[in-house]
């Protein structure tokens, strides 16, 4: 009996989206893969390597001990109330390359030169920034130098417990907001241009273009940014506080991956600095969603 054309074109097509989703399947599988085997396992293993002790009690099953001596820890202490100067500097660090970025967009005088020079200190390497910022700042350096010539006490800016750790979130600030500018020019060629022309036939100033139009068309650029800005903060200043102040002075600059590299590499304690390491992914995880959640609620005000 023959087969009816309707149904034969029915089952042509659920072959034709069968092959499409064992396509795509097979060319996810190697990413996931990927994924799972280099951050999901690794993971795991972490989270259940943190319940076990150290030294004596190597392997042992001790709860949630490792976490208890964390927060008995004063330098882990320290090391989590500098996270919360980081949060009170994510403003200014995504502030910064985002109004350079709409001067750029704007196309100022020297707007070419401006965007390779500000892209420079990116590609330098942590350690080097920190050789130079090392000198710059010294108690005799450059900087402390200008100010006696304007009359002002030198600082010490590497060696005071209370400026050390914003000395060093500044030079991060300077040698990563390259990137941001980057992240935010491709934000900006995404902008309808016709939205801005309408403001400019409306009289509109440059703040009020910025803050009606600007922002509430980049949300998502700026998600982002905030989002990268804080993990690359989290993580990704291990070098300059190793080279500028070693976490000192009397562990005044340590930061939660710096804690972990000591606890792990000088301490011997790899289970504790495994506590470490789940408390600093939390941290990144809640600090990353509430982000998100803050500033989809302000772009929808303006």
């Amino acid at each position: 009996m023959a087969v009816p054309a309707a149904r034969r074109t029915t089952a042509a097509r659920r072959w034709h989206l069968s092959e499409h989703k064992i396509a795509a399947l097979v060319l996810v599988t190697p990413a996931l893969l990927i994924i799972v085997g280099l951050r999901i396992v690794p993971l795991v293993l972490g989270a259940q390597y943190s319940l076990t002790g150290d030294g004596d009690r190597n392997g042992l099953f001790v709860g949630l001990a490792n976490y208890r001596t964390l927060l008995d820890d004063p330098v882990f202490r320290t090391a989590l109330r500098n996270v919360g100067l980081l949060f009170l500097a994510l403003p200014v660090a995504v502030a910064v390359p985002g109004l350079l970025a709409t001067f750029l967009f704007l196309k100022v005088p020297g707007h070419r030169f401006y965007r390779s020079v500000y892209f420079f200190p990116v590609v330098l390497s942590p350690v080097i920034i920190g050789a130079i910022f090392n000198i710059l700042l010294s108690f005799d350096g450059p900087l402390n130098q200008l100010l006696g010539k304007a009359g002002i006490a030198p600082v010490d800016w590497l060696g005071n417990s209370h400026i050390a750790i914003l000395s060093v979130i500044g030079v991060h600030v300077w040698a990563t907001f390259g990137m941001a500018l980057v992240i935010f020019m491709a934000g900006f060629s995404t902008l309808d241009q016709s939205l801005l022309d309408a403001a400019r036939c409306d009289g509109a100033t440059l703040p009020q273009t910025v803050w009606h139009v600007v922002i509430p068309e980049l949300s998502r650029t700026i998600q982002f940014v905030f989002v990268t800005t804080m993990i690359g903060m989290l993580t990704g200043m291990f070098g300059l506080v190793y080279v500028m102040t070693a976490g000192g002075p009397g562990g005044a600059t340590y930061l939660p991956e710096f804690y972990i590299w000591v606890t792990q590499g000088q301490m011997n304690s790899p289970a504790l600095a495994s506590a470490a390491s789940m408390v600093l992914f939390v941290l990144m995880l809640l600090v990353g969603l509430a982000q998100i959640r803050l500033i989809k609620r302000a772009t929808k005000e303006v």
